[in-house]
């Protein structure tokens, strides 16, 4: 293993990096995707017509937030080494906003929506930090399996704190209490699940990033508005960035309304939905871990080619399910495509960085990330509430994102990408 990290990186070093994937993944898990979603359209706005719009609003405004300061961020941690004091913020952010959800009781809409707001910003810059770190810890040849790791075993996570908010919710049941009571208890779990699990990372995870001279925030944005002007010299970044916005804003809208869907469309249970995702999550999490490894064989574009080729079959498998038994097949079949897609894009942005930024142009990638976490929600926010609540139609319509990410992937070489990335960084050295 050692031939695939960086000199001086340790496997338990890794394993402390990828164990942030566990932490976090419990959040969009349990929060975003499988419990709390459903509860706020249905108990916090009352099952209201514009709920789901709502709820893909207050989303998309967060993310917008990441999207405007990521690029800042990221050059920030790059000129001052702070990657890690940045991660420990995030960490603390997202994890006391997730437990003030416990507060999210029905009616109560000002809270949830603000709760909501800020903590899924600290887990969407948090996101962006730890991935800075991927290609400080792998060798370029190595960094589809390095990021297939981390990604995996955020599915992990994502099934143990699922897990652990299904046992509270069958029991809480059973003993005859219904979501106002089981819902704000599960975001706690969640919460403490988050910190404990990202302690290793936080702990263990070194800083190797050296301080560059000082700057403001001013020069900050300098900075990122002159990587920005030069992008015209990473062709294949810039089209990938692209590629990303597009195909993310379908993956996004998966993650962020697969609850409502199955709620709305095939009328699931609160404990079946979290089954469905629990399984979801093993698949993605074998998705993740197998792709890492055939991306590193058959090239970075190849395999995202052939997860975008999947997306597409899941989307028309979902769209023209008669019943539940195809929708399980084509959650499974997103499962998979998830894990191998999510953890292809981390490690095809690592090929293609220059080096001396990653920091800096993985916050272009949060850029580019959270502008399809705002485009892929919202479109299927507003075709929901546009055809009156049609949602296989609305599915169909944000399902066409994975589409145009594939035609927009055409033309983008890695090899070539990697290249004018090292080039860029001796020029920008030598300016």
């Amino acid at each position: 293993m050692n031939h695939l990290l960086q000199p001086g990186v340790r496997r338990r070093e890794v394993w402390a990096w990828a164990m942030f994937d566990f932490a976090n993944s419990g959040y969009t898990t349990v929060v975003i995707t499988a419990v709390f979603s459903a509860y706020f359209v249905s108990a916090v706005a009352g099952d209201a017509a514009w709920a789901t719009f709502a709820w893909t609003l207050a989303l998309s405004f967060s993310y917008a937030l990441v999207m405007f300061t990521a690029p800042l961020i990221g050059a920030h941690a790059d000129a001052h080494g702070s990657k890690k004091k940045l991660l420990w913020l995030t960490t603390l952010g997202c994890v006391g906003f997730t437990a003030l959800l416990y507060f999210a009781a029905p009616g109560a809409l000002v809270l949830a929506i603000g709760a909501l707001v800020i903590s899924n910003y600290f887990f969407g810059t948090g996101e962006n930090l730890i991935a800075a770190f991927l290609p400080e810890l792998a060798r370029p040849r190595a960094l589809g399996r390095v990021s297939g790791w981390g990604w995996s075993l955020g599915y992990v996570g994502g099934l143990v704190s699922l897990g652990a908010s299904l046992a509270y919710i069958t029991h809480t049941q059973a003993a005859g209490q219904g979501a106002a009571e089981f819902v704000p208890v599960a975001m706690l779990i969640t919460a403490a699940i988050f910190m404990l699990a990202s302690l290793p990372t936080l702990l263990m995870l070194r800083e190797r990033a050296t301080p560059q001279a000082a700057q403001t925030a001013r020069s900050a944005w300098a900075q990122v508005r002159h990587t920005l002007g030069h992008l015209r010299q990473l062709p294949d970044l810039k089209r990938f960035l692209l590629c990303t916005v597009l195909y993310q804003a379908g993956i996004q809208a998966v993650i962020t309304l697969a609850a409502i869907y199955a709620s709305q469309v095939f009328h699931f249970t609160t404990q079946q939905t979290i089954l469905l995702v629990l399984l979801v999550n093993i698949t993605a999490a074998l998705g993740a871990f197998v792709f890492g490894h055939v991306q590193d064989k058959i090239g970075h574009v190849r395999a995202i080619a052939l997860t975008l080729a999947g997306w597409i079959v899941m989307v028309l498998l979902a769209w023209m399910a008669p019943d539940e038994r195809m929708f399980w097949v084509s959650a499974n079949l997103a499962g998979l495509c998830m894990g191998a897609s999510q953890s292809a894009g981390r490690a095809m942005v690592g090929l293609l960085a220059p080096p001396a930024q990653q920091a800096e142009f993985f916050g272009l990638w949060g850029l580019a990330v959270k502008l399809a976490s705002i485009l892929g929600p919202l479109t299927y926010g507003a075709a929901s509430w546009i055809t009156a609540g049609d949602h296989r139609q609305a599915l169909l319509i944000t399902g066409s994102y994975f589409v145009a990410g594939l035609w927009a992937l055409r033309g983008v070489q890695a090899a070539r990408g990697h290249r004018a990335a090292r080039r860029f960084a001796l020029v920008e050295q030598g300016a």
